[in-house]
């Protein structure tokens, strides 16, 4: 199941998106979305989990989370 993490900090990394999310299952992988221009994160990713039951839950687990000031969004992914 894919999903997109919104309102992410700009400074984060795709390690860091990656860690976020494994605590709550397999992923098969993440990216984040960057500025061609700046080369620095637009503040939104996708992560892709094996298991749509454990990306549930991130999605419970995370959605209106706290990245240290940036309350993040999570939900699926059109």
């Amino acid at each position: 199941m894919k999903l997109i993490a919104l309102n992410l900090p700009r400074d984060f990394s795709e390690d860091e998106l990656a860690k976020l999310f494994k605590k709550h299952g397999n992923i098969r992988g993440c990216s984040l979305v960057m500025d061609e221009r700046t080369g620095k994160s637009k503040g939104f990713g996708f992560v892709e989990m094996a298991v749509e039951h454990e990306a549930q839950d991130a999605i419970k687990a995370l959605h209106n989370s706290y990245i240290d000031k940036a309350r993040i969004r999570v939900k699926a992914a059109d």
